[in-house]
């Protein structure tokens, strides 16, 4: 028996080509910064969903979602002769809000900290 399924191989090949290729890409025609964090492909490897995220305001965010969407086909194109396959998927973006909330979480927990710090130096 096979340890992981062909569809979760595929999908990791394909988080790592698309992070190659979109890497000076993006950087050369956005103005924020973009992770793509993961990639779902379905078993019958027809269809992948790619995760991203952006590090900037809500209109970097908008411009990241309409560029990959309007150069979909050439970025799948462009996978496709990356990946060693028959069937190339149909891909789809879809935004990662998990970068941002670990943030948050972040400068939450960091908040608390500063104020037990305070908390207990006033205590002293």
């Amino acid at each position: 028996m096979r340890q992981f399924k062909r569809s979760k191989r595929v999908a990791s090949q394909m988080l790592r080509d698309v992070r190659d290729l979109m890497e000076l890409e993006c950087a050369s025609n956005l103005t924020a910064m973009v992770s793509f964090t993961d990639v779902e492909v379905t078993d019958d490897l027809r269809y992948a969903t790619i995760f991203y995220s952006v590090l900037g305001d809500e209109e970097q965010k908008t411009k990241t979602n309409r560029y990959l969407n309007k150069n979909r086909n050439r970025i799948q194109f462009k996978l496709g002769r990356l990946l060693n396959i028959k069937v190339i998927p149909e891909i789809s973006f879809k935004f990662d809000p998990s970068i941002e909330q670990g943030m948050r979480i972040e400068q939450l927990l960091n908040e608390i900290s500063k104020e037990d710090e305070h908390k207990n130096k006033e205590d002293i």
